[in-house]
């Protein structure tokens, strides 16, 4: 907030259910809290700041045709995790029934790397905030286990290449970052 004001001359602070901030020269910018909270304190950096932690016990779900990541968290602290991956057959340029025989085998492959993913999500994560990235069918797929159903989805959305562990850890980086959205003038 102090490299916005320094750059646009200035900054007026508002609280509503984020921090806003306004430039003399028309800039503008919004503070978001992660998880999806809403900010109700002072209009104040500190104060933001200081409403930014983690929730107690939260988890993370990324999932891709041929992966998934699946971690459990305390505040900061990584609990449990499982990376996987299985082989999902890619397209072929095969035509006729050679064609449809990949396609039934590719979604085969990809329903049993889905129901791998389930498995693990409901073993590792506890009802609370999840955080969800990689690809929204995919997810949604896995989701659809009723063992899931006591979790309660919170954005950000994560857009995730492939779920390993390095991959893993930023997606629970960023899952705590505040986002803020700045639009100049």
């Amino acid at each position: 907030m102090e490299n916005f004001a320094s750059r646009h001359g200035g900054v007026s602070l508002a609280a509503d259910d984020a921090l806003r901030g306004s430039a003399p020269d028309g800039s503008t910018f919004v503070a978001r809290l992660p998880f999806d909270r809403s900010y109700a304190g002072e209009a104040d950096p500190v104060a933001f700041a200081a409403a930014a932690p983690p929730p107690a016990a939260w988890g993370v779900l990324l999932v891709r045709k041929g992966g998934f990541g699946v971690a459990r968290l305390a505040a900061t602290d990584l609990v449990e995790h499982k990376v996987g991956q299985r082989h999902v057959q890619g397209r072929t340029k095969a035509g006729g029934q050679s064609q449809q025989r990949f396609a039934r085998r590719r979604d085969n492959q990809s329903r049993a790397a889905y129901e791998a993913a389930a498995e693990h999500a409901a073993r590792i994560l506890r009802p609370g905030p999840l955080v969800t990235g990689g690809d929204h069918a995919a997810v949604d797929a896995v989701l659809a286990d009723p063992r899931l159903r006591g979790l309660e989805v919170v954005g950000p959305w994560l857009p995730v290449p492939e779920p390993r562990r390095r991959e893993l850890d930023a997606a629970i980086a960023d899952a705590q970052c505040l986002r803020v959205d700045v639009h100049n003038a």
